[in-house]
Formats: structure tokens, C-alpha cells, sequence
């Protein structure tokens, strides 16, 4: 990592982020969702905070509680991933030239039977 690049972010802290970013634009407390998805208070307030990393259970749980989908909540995840994400190196690479590539020699013709084989390159 270079000394400008930001760490990277967990998963379970943007998880916890996305999964509080819902339940406030619902204006729902922490005790309503963790009633309705079967956990603690607690346990979801340490999801929110990124502290704990929830089973794929508990996520649908909470989503069910929520009313979101599953995969609602993982490509919003993944978008906030992939933005957030410091840009790669970029490597040029050059291209060889193709007259230069001789082309390999063919094989003669198998004789036909009633057995077909298909091989790949």
C-alpha cells in the first residue's frame, strides 16, 4: 500500500453501514428490526457498527425485517466496494507483432468411424 492509499474498508463494517442506512430511512428503532429478525439488540447494533460479521442467516433475517431483498443489500455492498476501492496500477502491456507468430503445423485428417471426439485447445 502506498502512503496516500486509504486501507481498504471490511465487508462487515459496510454490511453494518448499509444495514443502519436502511433501517433509519424506515425511522425504525434497533429494538423493532432485532424483534422482527429474531436477534438481540444488541448483537444487531454491533452488525451496524461493523464489530460483528453476521451469518448469511442472520443478513437475511435482517433484511427480511427490513423488507429488502437479500441481493438488494449485496450489490449496493458491492457498489460502495468497488467505488471506495483505491484505483490499480495500471500495466501496458505491447503487443507482439502476429506476422511474426508462425502458425502451428495441422495435424493430417483421423480416419472417420462411428466414435466422435471433440478436443479443445
Amino acid at each position: 500500500m502506498t502512503e496516500n492509499a486509504r486501507p481498504r474498508p471490511l465487508l462487515r463494517t459496510v454490511v453494518g453501514e448499509a444495514l443502519r442506512r436502511h433501517r433509519q430511512e424506515q425511522q425504525r428503532t434497533l429494538a423493532e428490526v432485532a424483534r422482527e429478525a429474531c436477534v438481540s439488540v444488541q448483537y444487531l447494533s454491533e452488525v451496524e457498527r461493523g464489530r460483528k460479521e453476521p451469518s448469511s442467516e442472520i443478513l437475511a433475517a435482517v433484511c427480511d425485517a427490513l423488507q429488502i431483498d437479500l441481493s438488494e443489500l449485496v450489490v449496493e455492498v458491492g457498489q460502495e466496494l468497488a467505488f471506495d476501492r483505491v484505483p490499480a496500477e495500471v500495466v501496458r502491456l505491447r503487443l507482439a507483432s502476429i506476422t511474426s507468430i508462425a502458425p502451428a503445423p495441422m495435424a493430417p485428417p483421423a480416419p472417420r468411424s462411428s466414435t466422435t471426439m471433440l478436443m479443445a485447445a
